[in-house]
């Protein structure tokens, strides 16, 4: 019976790993479908480079980093239990590798390729790992404090606040070094549209990422004894409500109400375990809401030149997300309790704080030494012609 708990239990975190595998698919087809046609290609190949960079980087640094854990042993110890420590290393990895996809849509269309590529590798291998064993392996006693002061722990059950909060806020950062898209704001303070090359892409990324996000919550119970049908239906809550706030407040623009599941989902991630499904429904909501407001004053007052908004849908929304844990998961408002308000404003705070300073310092070394802007000829032909020296469709082209 224990043999089989045990092959039960990698196959189901296997399961969850490859559905969040599946979403980096989502992150690649959000970016294509809302960059111009000249930077398709690039939104693809950075998004599999990332990922691939990230799974070297975390399997030797970041994982130890975070858990304490190496694989420099013997085949025969990490295949022991059916190889779970693996199979476990290889869902949360995929949570570690969101971090610089989340970034690449920030920074589309106008960021070198290679200098990117070692922001991945620090970021995922240490900036990240760092924050996730404080708030999922309780490093240097920070939740042994946090609850002392507060009566419970930071509780962020999926990364609401470890993956999207810290990706997001990172992205910030990065996208504040790099400066905007040339001729996106003009003199006079006149605005050029960048509008989106593909609705459908974008729609179909957005879709990927929402069906593959009931892995990423759901299997965050890592055993199959610990599943929760809650998570599920608060996730399914979460992602409506979104969609409904950013539809109705983005006036019925399609780049919105894509974006507005995602947001829900995004702020649910760290009490969907605890929340009714109402709570998780208000959560998704604001959430959307808050996307759609955001987006718009930083793009359009602001002059923050974040092309796919993850500052707002990541950072913010996951921040939000981070709050709201201790709102609607406590007993008074139909959650399950054992969280205190106190305590997720405090995890949060520490997760926003360490993303936004990493975020400055990998960047701004980068940009200091290497930099991190295409040239102008480069940025004006295009990403792709620039670094993959192809299109997205090049019979087409040669045709015409």
């Amino acid at each position: 019976m224990e043999a089989l708990k045990q092959g039960m239990d990698a196959l189901f975190i296997l399961l969850g790993a490859v559905m969040v595998l599946a979403m980096h698919a989502g992150f690649a087809f959000l970016e294509l479908g809302t960059v111009r046609r000249k930077n398709q290609v690039n939104a693809l190949v950075k998004i599999l480079v990332d990922f691939s960079v990230s799974t070297i980087v975390y399997f030797t640094v970041g994982y130890a980093v975070a858990y304490g854990t190496g694989f420099f042993v013997g085949a025969g110890q990490l295949a022991a239990h059916n190889g779970y420590a693996l199979v476990k290393f290889f869902f949360l990895l995929t949570f570690a590798a969101a971090i610089p996809a989340i970034i690449s849509g920030g920074i589309a269309e106008r960021a070198k390729f290679w200098p990117q590529l070692v922001a991945t590798a620090v970021i995922v291998g240490f900036v990240y790992p760092f924050f996730e064993g404080i708030a999922w392996n309780q490093h240097f006693g920070v939740q042994a404090g946090i609850q002392a002061l507060t009566g419970a722990e930071f509780h962020d059950f999926a990364g609401s606040v470890v993956v999207h909060a810290v990706g997001g806020w990172i992205a910030l950062g990065a996208v504040l070094l790099l400066g905007a898209r040339r001729n996106r704001y003009r003199q006079g303070g006149t605005i050029s549209a960048h509008p989106p090359s593909s609705i459908p892409f974008l729609a179909l990324g957005a879709w990927i990422l929402t069906v593959g996000w009931f892995g990423f919550n759901v299997m965050s119970a890592q055993t199959l004894d610990k599943i929760s049908g809650l998570v599920a239906v608060n996730s399914l809550m979460a992602m409506v409500g979104g969609t409904l706030a950013a539809l109705l407040l983005g006036k019925n623009d399609p780049g919105f109400v894509h974006n507005g599941p995602l947001a829900g989902l995004v702020a649910v991630c760290a009490g969907s375990d605890l929340m009714h499904p109402l709570g998780a429904l208000v959560v998704g909501a604001v959430a959307g809401a808050i996307f759609v407001a955001m987006f718009t004053l930083t793009q359009n007052k602001w002059k923050i030149d974040d092309v796919l908004g993850v500052w707002p849908l990541h950072g913010l929304c996951g921040a939000w997300g981070g709050v709201a844990a201790g709102i609607f998961g406590s007993q008074a408002l139909g959650g399950l309790g054992g969280v205190s308000l106190g305590a997720q404003l405090i995890g949060t705070a520490m997760g926003v704080l360490w993303a936004a300073a990493g975020g400055l310092m990998v960047y701004g070394a980068l940009k200091a030494t290497v930099g991190l802007r295409l040239s102008q000829e480069e940025e004006f032909d295009g990403a792709d012609l620039s670094i993959h020296r192809i299109s997205a469709t090049p019979e087409r082209e040669a045709n015409w």
